[in-house]
């Protein structure tokens, strides 16, 4: 069985990370590709070996050579091009986050479960070996009951977002969904939630120190996870340094490790210390491909799915409900409920 794919927006994040590896995949071929602007579109079909290249999304969709379909737009379409591809009755991948806000995402849920196919999202961490060894590691009690969990993410202020030009669609909350936080923070909220399950307990807060652009660039956060573990979370995009930390702390040990930068899995515990130097594939997103393939032949279980994708979602929009509502004119900036 092969799976014929076609992408919606094959743009940067599918030239390296996704787009080869829907070739490369068992079972996997990509057959058609679609941009707004037809002549990008042809030129990444041409570079890429693809057979068809679309500047219509609904044309895509209704190619019947086209299996399945993957969004990878930037969010504000994610929500109805992914319903438009599962109501046509084709599986969808979608890239993250799942949608810019938590309605988007249960109406995503919806359409699927309406249509009666599958939903997946490409939290890629979910699969990747290094991440996979802080599970075993995890799992196999390495640093005992998982106490406390501590993350921090900092970036410098991107020239690109205060040079007083046009904004970049990451920062421009009605395309993204809010700011870098949601682009990058949320990769490390949906490992958190593969790693310790769902979030059960979330507050925040949210700021624009810099003012450079609108959208949130320092969170704080504290969240309780369901296997009993307290976390912090520290984000700020117009730091002084870039700081790149999660470390978790048992009653025995410490697991420390990058979400981004590539850097050993550092292990403390009774037996010593240990480094684990774990390289990423060249084309990062094929790990879980792989699973949504196994998936979709009914001889696996993709771990990122619109299910467990939608909680992240959940958990960004309770911690940026104050923020929100303050950008609106409504409330304050304190978090809001997870629900």
């Amino acid at each position: 069985m092969t799976v014929r794919w076609g992408i919606l927006g094959c743009g940067d994040v599918t030239e390296v990370k996704s787009g080869p590896a829907l070739q490369q995949a068992t079972g996997s071929a990509l057959v058609a590709v679609m941009r707004r602007d037809g002549r990008k579109a042809e030129d990444y079909a041409r570079r890429h070996g693809v057979p068809r290249w679309y500047d219509d999304a609904d044309a895509l969709i209704a190619d019947p050579g086209v299996d399945a379909v993957y969004v990878a737009t930037p969010p504000s379409s994610h929500a109805t091009l992914a319903i438009r591809a599962l109501q046509a009755g084709k599986p969808v991948y979608v890239e993250k986050p799942m949608a810019r806000d938590s309605a988007e995402c249960e109406a995503m849920l919806a359409a699927g479960h309406a249509a009666g196919q599958p939903l997946f999202v490409a939290f890629y961490r979910r699969a990747l070996p290094r991440f996979l060894k802080v599970r075993a590691l995890l799992e196999a009690g390495a640093i005992g009951m998982p106490r406390e969990v501590r993350i921090v993410l900092h970036r410098t202020l991107d020239p690109r977002y205060a040079s007083g030009g046009a904004l970049p669609w990451r920062v421009r909350p009605e395309i993204a969904g809010g700011g870098l936080f949601v682009d990058l923070g949320s990769h490390t909220l949906d490992l958190l939630d593969f790693l310790f399950g769902p979030v059960t307990q979330v507050s925040g807060s949210a700021r624009s120190v810099s003012g450079a652009y609108p959208a949130e660039d320092t969170v704080e956060a504290a969240l309780t996870f369901a296997n009993g573990a307290q976390g912090t979370g520290d984000w700020n995009f117009c730091s002084d340094a870039r700081r790149d930390l999660v470390e978790i702390t048992g009653d025995r040990g410490r697991l420390r490790f990058a979400s981004f930068d590539e850097v050993p899995v550092e292990l403390e515990s009774d037996a010593g210390r240990e480094r684990f130097e774990i390289a990423h594939p060249l084309h990062i997103q094929q790990p879980l491909l792989e699973t949504v393939m196994a998936a979709l032949r009914g001889e696996g279980d993709c771990p990122s799915t619109g299910v467990t994708a939608a909680r992240t979602t959940a958990v960004i929009d309770a911690i940026l409900h104050g923020f929100r509502n303050a950008a609106s004119g409504v409330g304050d900036r304190n978090g809001g409920p997870l629900r």
